[in-house]
């Protein structure tokens, strides 16, 4: 049995306020929180001031932070997009992290804008090793999660990307939902984890099937084909030692809307216990 300390979530799948989030987790008998967006904006762009009043409430509900969830590098920008964003941001969070005690933020790896073949793995790669250096000075750790960007394309670029970036300060978040959520097929989720189990510092639990047109279907954790049991599984064997975080996506991405507040709420709470359900079964 897992010990449900270990348990956590991105919590703004179930509430918008960082009240409400804690709230969430509160409920749920949790101690920590992984941070993306409060009220709408992300945790490394909002101002010092928002900042400030979030930090306070998470050191009021004595809550550990277990990473911040960045739009770094991320779906919305590019390897042709100017790079002060990224490098702004990292240098915007460090500080934040500090504060809270946290030690990973998560980043992605670059869409190509109108870059292709080895011209956007250059830049990419590139991006992401100027990132690296800056964390290795501010005493952080990139997490880079195996979605959207040039390393989540296939396996191999995940590989490659650590080969040429070795540092210790680069890690992975890893979420087994992503390669079916993109199109792959569900078993391409195992050579994801196989190229990433050896830098697997934090673990985002995820799970969907593909409906009948092949679109993915996000449930609850062990309905689908995701696998997140057996990859957990595995880890343990493996003496990791890090944290399992939900990111439910029941209601749709997070930057969709439309969800009452009630329901997303509720969803999130149901998909917190049913992760802890499975991690006591483990």
């Amino acid at each position: 049995m897992i010990d449900k300390k270990r348990l956590t979530g991105i919590a703004d799948e179930g509430a918008a306020s960082i009240e409400g989030q804690l709230e969430l987790h509160k409920s749920l008998g949790w101690d920590s929180i992984e941070l993306r967006f409060v009220d709408g904006v992300n945790v490394c762009e909002m101002d010092d001031a928002a900042f400030d009043k979030v930090a306070s409430a998470i050191e009021e509900a004595e809550f550990r932070t277990v990473a911040f969830g960045s739009a770094i590098a991320n779906w919305s920008r590019s390897a042709e997009d100017p790079f002060e964003r990224d490098r702004d941001d990292l240098l915007r969070s460090v500080p934040r992290m500090h504060r809270l005690g946290c030690p990973y933020i998560r980043i992605m790896s670059y869409m190509p804008g109108s870059l292709q073949g080895e011209e956007w793995a250059s830049a990419a790669i590139n991006r992401v090793k100027e990132l690296t250096r800056i964390a290795s000075g501010e005493g952080v750790v990139l997490v880079l999660e195996n979605c959207d960007g040039w390393a989540a394309k296939k396996p191999e670029n995940f590989r490659r990307l650590f080969e040429e970036i070795p540092e210790k300060t680069l890690r992975v978040v890893f979420d087994p939902g992503n390669p079916l959520s993109h199109g792959d097929a569900p078993e391409s989720v195992i050579d994801f984890f196989r190229a990433a189990m050896d830098r697997i510092v934090h673990f985002h639990i995820k799970d969907c099937y593909p409906d009948d047109e092949g679109k993915a279907v996000h449930c609850f954790p062990g309905e689908g084909r995701c696998c997140n049991a057996s990859f957990i599984a595995i880890l343990e064997k493996m003496g990791y030692k890090g944290m399992y975080s939900i990111e439910p996506h029941m209601t749709g991405p997070f930057h969709d809307t439309g969800t009452a507040e009630e329901a997303k709420a509720a969803g999130y709470l149901e998909y917190g216990r049913r992760a802890e359900a499975m991690l006591k079964s483990l």
